[in-house]
């Protein structure tokens, strides 16, 4: 059998299909895969095992100016190159995860009688997804909220949560701070502003720590991103706090091991990855896909699981205020864990498959 993965450029696309090829093959090892990105994705961040073709599909955005002409002329490059794609690995299953790039792969798809899937990842659906959603045989969805939306393609949709890593697995505390160079004792605060990272969220995290965090003691994971790492690594030199900083980290198990509070986005991936690894957060929902996200927190908030700050609010007052009500009440903490596992869903990968 042959089953070809089509997903867009963010991580929070690409890690639920590569959550699932991942599975896939540990239960399937002859069976044969593609994984199809936009060219423009974060792969350069990633070790990729498995076999990639490439599309030349960018966001088109409802305006009209060059660079949007330019997105669109891509676009019909993308369909000429999916249809070779479909006609060179001859798929017996197509499964889209989301974005623009599994427009043209699904429909042609579709067109050629090949069984199609999409799964949509957070809360509210994406705008492609819901118009594929008329012309798939199956709807996966990661939150049971979600399945209202499709509320005409009932009888296709399927609660199977969001296809993880096989490499995110929990690792002891001890092993988990021992890779970072860790101590117990302090808390450790893991912050990671999306896949491609946060000037925002970088910036007011770096004032809150020069704050002295009113005195508290903790020791930090910073994922940053490529932007601001040679500004935040000078700046953090001036301090003295134990901060480990990154651009990219591809071993997370260890961060969410090793961590007592996460700061973040609230992409769907991420807070797939917070259940799974219990970690009470502070969430920042991306201001320019804010229905998403701020839907996706709202899962975490109702479940007294996570604190929610919106962008437009955010400052080293509101965010050390949320900060410091989580680690300094132990029974908020408690509560807040409690929360997110009866959130959790076993085996998600298995119910995917």
């Amino acid at each position: 059998m042959r089953v070809l993965a089509v997903t867009g450029s963010s991580g929070g696309h690409i890690f639920p299909a590569l959550g699932f090829l991942d599975a896939l093959k540990e239960q399937k090892p002859d069976i044969k895969t593609l994984l199809v990105l936009p060219r423009n994705s974060i792969k350069d961040n990633l070790e990729l095992p498995y076999k990639v073709a490439f599309v030349s599909v960018s966001n088109i955005r409802p305006r009209i100016d060059l660079k949007n002409i330019i997105a669109l002329f891509g676009f019909f490059r993308a369909c000429l190159e999916s249809f070779f794609i479909i006609l060179s690995f001859r798929p017996h299953i197509v499964i889209g995860f989301g974005s623009l790039a599994s427009l043209p792969i699904i429909m042609l798809a579709k067109a050629f009688d090949i069984k199609t899937v999409i799964h949509e990842q957070n809360v509210l659906p994406g705008r492609a997804n819901m118009l594929l959603s008329k012309f798939v045989d199956k709807i996966a969805v990661s939150f049971p909220k979600t399945q209202a939306y499709f509320k005409d393609y009932q009888n296709k949709v399927v609660f199977t949560g969001n296809p993880m890593r096989t490499s995110l697995k929990k690792i002891g505390l001890s092993e988990s701070l021992a890779f970072f160079g860790l101590t117990q004792g302090a808390p450790v605060i893991l912050v990671v502003g999306g896949s491609q990272g946060s000037s925002k969220i970088n910036n007011v995290f770096l004032e809150l720590m020069r704050s002295g965090l009113k005195g508290r003691d903790a020791q930090v994971i910073h994922i940053c991103g490529n932007n601001d790492y040679d500004y935040l690594k000078e700046e953090y030199s001036k301090l003295k706090i134990t901060v480990r900083l990154f651009r990219f980290l591809k071993d997370m198990h260890y961060a969410y091991s090793a961590c007592d509070l996460l700061i973040s986005r609230a992409g769907a991936t991420t807070i797939s990855e917070i259940i799974f690894f219990g970690v009470p957060a502070v969430l920042i929902p991306y201001p320019f896909a804010l229905e998403h996200q701020v839907s996706n927190a709202q899962v975490l908030k109702e479940a007294g699981a996570a604190k929610v700050v919106l962008q437009q609010d955010l400052n080293v007052s509101l965010l050390g205020e949320a900060v410091l009500s989580i680690l300094s009440d132990p029974v908020l903490y408690k509560r807040m864990q409690s929360g997110l596992k009866k959130l959790f869903v076993d085996n998600v990968n298995g119910l995917f498959i």
